[in-house]
C-alpha cells in the first residue's frame, strides 16, 4: 500500500513520539537518536518526526513512499510528461534506510519526494541521516560514516 509522507521537525522527539503513538494508537516503526517514524494504517500515512529544534516551522518535507521501484519510476515518468521537474536520488541511504527517489518543489516551495524504502540501514549509520551510494556501501563494508548534511532537504 502506498502512504501519504509527512515530515514534521519537533522540538523534544520523545514527547513527540509520546504524543504521535497516543494519537494514532500505534508504536514507531523506527526509532533511532532524533529520528522516529511512523507506518499508519488508518489512514495510511507515514509519519516521519526529525528533531530540529533550531528549525523554523513544523513541516520538513511531505512525501509518498511506494511499494516498488516500478512505482517509484512510473511515477517519475507521469511528473516529468507533465513538464515537471525531477531531482533523482537512486540508492541513497537516508532516514536510516537505504533509499531509491526523486524530488519535486511545489509552486510554494514545498519539497515533496516519492520513493521507495529498498533495505533498511545497518547500525553503522545511525549517526548519520544521509549518505550517497558510495558512501554508504563504503560505510557497510568498513564501518565508517563519512560527514554529510541532512538527507531530507
Amino acid at each position: 500500500m502506498s502512504r501519504l509522507q509527512l515530515a514534521l521537525n519537533v522540538n523534544d522527539i520523545s514527547a513527540a513520539v509520546e504524543f504521535y503513538t497516543t494519537l494514532f494508537a500505534t508504536e514507531p516503526v523506527k526509532r533511532r537518536p532524533g529520528y522516529a517514524s511512523f507506518a499508519i494504517d488508518d489512514p495510511a500515512l507515514k509519519l516521519v518526526l526529525f528533531e530540529n529544534p533550531d528549525r523554523t516551522g513544523t513541516l520538513n518535507h511531505l512525501g509518498v513512499e511506494r511499494e516498488s521501484m516500478a512505482e517509484v519510476e512510473a511515477e517519475a515518468n507521469r511528473l516529468e510528461a507533465a513538464g515537471l521537474a525531477l531531482d533523482v536520488e537512486g540508492d541513497v541511504v537516508c532516514c536510516f534506510a537505504r533509499q531509491d527517489k526523486h524530488w519535486v518543489t511545489g509552486p510554494d516551495g514545498q519539497k515533496w519526494e516519492n520513493y521507495v524504502v529498498l533495505a533498511d540501514a545497518h547500525a553503522e549509520l545511525e549517526g548519520s541521516t544521509a549518505l550517497d551510494g558510495d558512501a554508504a556501501a563504503l560505510a557497510l563494508r568498513d564501518g565508517t560514516v563519512p560527514a554529510s548534511g541532512g538527507c531530507c532537504r
